[in-house]
């Protein structure tokens, strides 16, 4: 496979926002699913395989890029990637799904928010002769009908086991969609596990649960992409200076945060995805609360984005903004 070089693939990821993803946005959103024909365009343009092809700092940018193109499209895109990088960095069997995950000729999602709550974990993992058994649920499961492929974990005492499953229901494996507000066209679910078998040959590793957390808190840069890409986006449609500059900070403070600085660095991109895209509301008047505008469509996303990623310290920072002047 020719993996096309990182300049490329941005100026791929623009013209596919502005193109093709924004002017089909508010159908994306109000569908039942995201359109196939839009996710074979990322495909096509070699985006499924960022995750393992191109530099941390080009996946941010293309998450933003496509974020303000279609929020929902790239949220299902996004969760793809880890899913490829997975695969492709196990050293396990699993790793035999690499390639076609990183062509898109599978596509993939992950489930794993639940590693980030206290214990007791939600989902568990038991031991036996071949693999290992799941039990429990996964909450926050996204693209279920758009994936072939999930990247789940669970916790087995004091460590994590990762592997790629079939994203198919079945008499173990139960898929309860929920009821959203916003983005409901990523077909996000509560998956429940009941004695779901999960063969050797698809684990992609086991690792320490606090090893691996203390990694994730230094990865919350990618998330904080799509508040930007909303953001951008409303900056575009409001045609003000001062917006455009607001928004340059904001991804330079993410930019340049340490892990330490990260959550409030990461507070503020949610935060002014919510102030621009009140601003378009306010600048559109009355149209901008029918449903073929898109003023309403990226004022639900940032209304997700609040939510999307969160980590406590990240929701303390936001209230701490929030607060009583």
């Amino acid at each position: 496979m020719t993996v096309p070089a990182d300049a490329t693939l941005l100026e791929r990821a623009q013209r596919l926002a502005d193109e093709v993803l924004f002017p089909r946005a508010l159908e994306a959103d109000r569908g039942p699913g995201v359109p196939v024909d839009q996710l074979d365009a990322l495909a096509d343009a070699g985006l499924y395989g960022a995750s393992v092809h191109t530099a941390p700092e080009t996946v941010t940018t293309l998450i933003e890029t496509l974020a303000s193109g279609c929020m929902t499209t790239t949220f299902v895109w996004a969760q793809h990637l880890g899913a490829t990088a997975a695969a492709h960095f196990s050293e396990r069997p699993a790793n035999r799904f690499a390639e076609d995950l990183a062509a898109g000729r599978l596509r993939g999602g992950v489930a794993f928010a639940h590693m980030l709550r206290p214990d007791p974990p939600l989902t568990t993992a038991v031991r036996i002769d071949d693999g290992w058994v799941f039990n429990g649920s996964a909450p926050w499961v996204t693209g279920w009908g758009h994936i072939d492929l999930f990247h789940a974990a669970a916790r087995h005492e004091g460590d994590i086991v990762w592997g790629l499953l079939d994203a198919t229901d079945s008499a173990t494996l139960r898929c309860i969609e929920l009821d959203l507000a916003t983005v409901a066209s990523t077909r996000t679910v509560v998956l429940e596990y009941d004695n779901h078998p999960v063969p050797d040959d698809r684990v992609t590793r086991v690792e320490s649960h606090a090893a691996w957390l203390a990694v994730y808190r230094e990865r919350l840069r990618n998330n904080g992409s799509f508040p930007l890409g909303v953001a951008s986006r409303c900056c575009t449609l409001l045609e003000r200076p001062a917006f455009d500059r607001r928004l340059a900070e904001v991804r330079d403070a993410l930019d340049a945060a340490s892990t330490e600085d990260m959550p409030s660095a990461r507070a503020d991109a949610a935060l002014f995805a919510v102030q621009a895209s009140t601003a378009l509301v306010a600048a559109t008047g009355g149209r901008a609360v029918t449903l073929n505008h898109h003023a309403q469509r990226l004022h639900r996303e940032a209304m997700f984005l609040l939510v999307q990623g969160q980590t406590p310290q990240i929701r303390e920072h936001m209230l701490d903004r929030l607060g009583p002047l």
